[in-house]
């Protein structure tokens, strides 16, 4: 195992700053503020810093405090900070009002929206800043709205303010300028962030990403259970190792960080560019030998659940009555497996009809994983093998939206594969690979396509051993699946 590199020592902790979550703020906490400014290694000539969305100034406190201090050589510097928010204004141009007198600096904080103002640069093609550092606001961009058109003014594509910040904070940088955010980390999967993952790779290379062990502590004043990640990046800079450190929370008292190859965060042959983030020192490889192959490869395919039970209220039973079909819910996979379930609070049943036939798939051996797995969960995945003679007398079967479904072209797939996948998506080594890119709870069918998968046959053979075993236990899942695939 690679060993630790610098450690990251904090200084005492600090109050914590009040909330301003209205606009989508949450404001640094001190000392990420601090551990943020630390990232920064170009430290020559003039300086000219960026901090959009700036709050009460914390973030360019901290990069300026450490210029102060001698951690940073500049000549001279200017600071451009925006802030939408007329009282979070004055207060920042009251605390950055001592670094100003105490170094060579201007600083310009600017009321207005950051959007118009970065997307006016670029298209005039100035870009000015040596360095960026950034908390920016979370919320969703409407697909119509005005800041929607203006980012695709300038070849942004996305979804969310955050990733827009971050996406104008790198565009506004000059040639190995660097920028340092703190953001959710649901940007490393998925496809509405695809865009910008794209972006940041063409971009920039990527220096450092900081994991926090506890989903709730980074905010933890502001009670978000949002997972972040501290990421740096440099502009129009080589790609060479990541390093990946990791806390438990802002203290950073189990600070610890060790490089990592870049082939192994963002994999080559992934098209849809997902940031794999190892934690806790692993450094399991990319693709382990007998992982050569993607789902399309083994001939299945993955769907989510078309049934939306409240778009059809009318087709849907409590309980089955004749010419009914099994509606299936992930209560109906609990333990050993139930259906119909009395007195249960959703339907048991859909209606087989010329209505509905589309939305249902025929008996049959198919694997089914709940989108959403609780945070107590030992795991993010939960397979089940769907067996047909569950279902006695049933041509049909109705998944519910809240399930994805493996199938092979809407069709049921074999008794062995069906077992063996749903073991094999069920090990330790699945779960490990899955959180490396999901940093949420939710599980989609894009997430479990981009997952590696062994070859058909070798999934068979899992299956096979699955079948006879009465209770599964994970040791034992874990095991047979690291002997099938040596």
């Amino acid at each position: 195992m690679l060993q630790p590199v610098r450690q990251f020592k904090p200084r005492a902790i600090y109050p914590p700053i009040p909330a301003k979550s209205a606009l989508g703020q949450y404001m640094t906490p001190p000392n990420i503020a601090m551990f943020m400014a630390s990232l920064f290694s170009q430290n020559q000539g003039s300086m000219y810093l960026l901090d959009p969305g700036a709050g009460q100034g914390a973030l360019s406190q901290a990069f300026l405090s450490r210029w102060k201090e001698g951690g940073l050589s500049f000549q001279d510097g200017c600071l451009d900070a925006f802030e939408v928010d007329p009282q979070m204004l004055s207060l920042c141009r009251r605390n950055l009002e001592e670094d100003r007198a105490a170094l060579p600096l201007s600083v310009n904080v600017q009321h207005g929206d950051f959007i118009e103002h970065a997307v006016s640069k670029i298209l005039r093609q100035q870009r000015p800043y040596s360095h960026a550092i950034l908390n920016p606001p979370y919320k969703k961009i409407s697909s119509c709205s005005h800041h929607r058109t203006l980012l695709r003014d300038v070849g942004i594509e996305t979804v969310n303010l955050y990733s827009a910040f971050v996406a104008l904070s790198i565009a506004m940088l000059a040639p190995r300028g660097q920028a340092v955010a703190i953001i959710p980390r649901s940007f490393c999967n998925g496809p509405y962030y695809r865009p910008f993952r794209e972006f940041i790779l063409k971009n920039t290379s990527i220096l450092h990403i900081h994991l926090f062990g506890a989903r709730n502590k980074a905010f933890k004043a502001d009670n978000v259970l949002q997972e972040n990640v501290i990421l740096m990046l440099e502009r129009d800079a080589p790609q060479g190792d990541v390093t990946i450190s990791t806390s438990t929370d802002d203290s950073m008292y189990d600070y610890m960080a060790i490089p990592h190859s870049f082939g192994n965060i963002v994999y080559p042959s992934d098209p849809e560019a997902f940031f794999h983030i190892p934690t806790n020192g692993d450094d399991i490889p990319a693709h382990p030998k007998a992982l050569s192959c993607m789902l399309a490869e083994v001939g299945l395919e993955v769907s989510t659940g078309p049934v939306v039970d409240f778009r059809m209220k009318e087709y849907l039973r409590s309980m089955p009555e004749d010419g009914d079909v099994p509606l299936l819910y992930s209560a109906h996979f609990k333990g050993d497996g139930e259906w119909p379930i009395a007195g249960f609070k959703k339907n048991n049943a859909i209606k087989h009809c010329p209505e509905t036939v589309k939305w249902l798939y025929p008996n049959g051996y198919y694997v089914i994983v709940r989108r959403m797995s609780s945070k107590e969960e030992k795991r993010r995945i939960v397979a089940n093998a769907v067996v047909p003679s569950r279902f006695p007398g049933m041509d049909w079967l109705g998944f519910e939206n809240h399930l994805n479904i493996f199938h092979s072209r809407r069709q049921g797939i074999s008794e062995n594969t069906a077992h063996g996948l749903a073991a094999y998506l069920n090990s330790s080594l699945i779960d490990s690979m899955f959180r490396r890119f999901n940093g949420h709870t939710q599980v989609n069918a894009t997430d479990l396509r981009s997952l590696p998968y062994p070859s058909r046959k070798k999934l068979d053979d899992l299956g096979q051993w699955a079948k006879g075993q009465a209770v599964m236990e994970q040791e034992a899942i874990d095991r047979m699946v690291e002997n099938i695939l040596k």
